[in-house]
């Protein structure tokens, strides 16, 4: 096996509590040849200090200080800054097994183009966790596989067949490099959509690992039931908007128009997000605010040329909700929020 050079980019905000957990997932890795990049996008608790008290213990790790300017901004500057042949990103508040880079990298050909992906363990703060892996079967794909296996399955789909997430992944840095200018720091949700999904369609070869949860995602309940996104529709609509770009960048004719159409289907289920941010976290504008996006005009439009799939019960009221939007439906899946994030 080359011994390539992996750089990990870890976005840093306000992550004290964590962070140190993260960075000794990291330096304690099997697999050696690594460059450590720690970007603090302008934390106001005391992450940049511990940050640089473990840059001063390990010589593999680059300290990144920035004022704060979100997400995609952090990892971009860690990209920019990095040197590795392939990335990886971790987020400040999870953590990697150790053996996680050492093995994915075996599976590594030196194709600027290439892929590793692994699988993931949601870890809840009730001490409770669960195992993710890849809809997509495990297995080496050349890009006549991905184009026939993959890249139709990539969008409209209730569950993803493969997930786009920049994490849990190695990835040639050439697709990262090339497929930046998609990106836009106002995607604060879904972000990932804009970096990995142009990512995958230009990919070279695939490599899906045989359920190997390798990544730890933390779950903090408490966050998410009081978790509510003002701007979240207008999120999607930006991201909706961006994926349709890159969709007409990335193919032509008949196919061009099949992707297309599974970019709608894709938004009916981003719409069904907005739906539950405003259920669950707005008590008091959520009425008003889940009727006015669901008697807009585009997503009338949406819902009426845009059959999906809906197999999951909790999806099942959202579709409802979306194709007859009225007082009952709202409230039935107001009720539903709170019975299900009860504590």
């Amino acid at each position: 096996m080359k011994d390539y050079k992996v750089s990990v980019i870890v976005p840093v905000y306000n992550a004290e509590n964590y962070i140190k957990k993260c960075v000794d997932s990291l330096t304690n890795q099997t697999y050696r040849n690594l460059e450590i990049v720690l970007v603090d996008d302008g934390s106001k608790d005391n992450s940049g200090k511990i940050c640089d008290e473990l840059a001063a213990k390990d010589e593999r790790i680059k300290v990144i200080h920035k004022e704060n300017g979100g997400l995609i901004s952090a990892w971009k500057r860690g990209v920019a800054e990095s040197s590795g042949d392939y990335l990886n990103f971790i987020d400040s508040d999870d953590w990697v097994d150790l053996n996680m880079i050492e093995e994915m990298a075996e599976y590594l050909t030196g194709d600027e183009r290439e892929i590793i992906a692994s699988d993931y363990v949601i870890e809840k703060d009730d001490g409770s966790s669960r195992p993710v892996y890849q809809q997509l079967p495990p297995g080496v794909y050349d890009r006549t596989a991905i184009e026939k296996d993959v890249i139709p399955n990539l969008l409209g789909r209730e569950n993803r067949y493969i997930t786009i997430s920049r994490c849990m992944k190695l990835i040639g840095r050439r697709l990262i490099e090339e497929n930046c200018k998609y990106t836009n720091p106002l995607v604060v949700t879904g972000e990932d959509t804009t970096i990995m999904l142009p990512a995958l369609i230009d990919c070279n070869r695939l490599v899906v690992m045989d359920h190997k949860a390798y990544y730890h995602y933390l779950y903090v309940q408490e966050s998410m039931i009081h978790k509510y996104n003002k701007g979240l529709y207008e999120n999607i609509l930006l991201l909706i908007e961006t994926t349709q770009q890159i969709v007409r960048d990335k193919f032509v004719g008949e196919e061009r128009s099949l992707r297309l159409k599974q970019v709608d289907q894709e938004a009916v289920f981003w719409m069904m997000l907005v739906l539950k941010n405003e259920a669950r976290g707005n008590p008091k504008g959520y009425r008003d605010n889940i009727l006015k996006v669901c008697k807009s005009d585009n997503v009338r439009k949406l819902i009426k040329e845009t059959p999906v799939e809906v197999k999951e019960k909790s999806n099942r009221l959202l579709y409802l909700v979306m194709k007859y939007p009225n007082h009952l439906t709202v409230s039935l899946l107001r009720l539903a929020m709170i019975w299900y994030y009860r504590k």
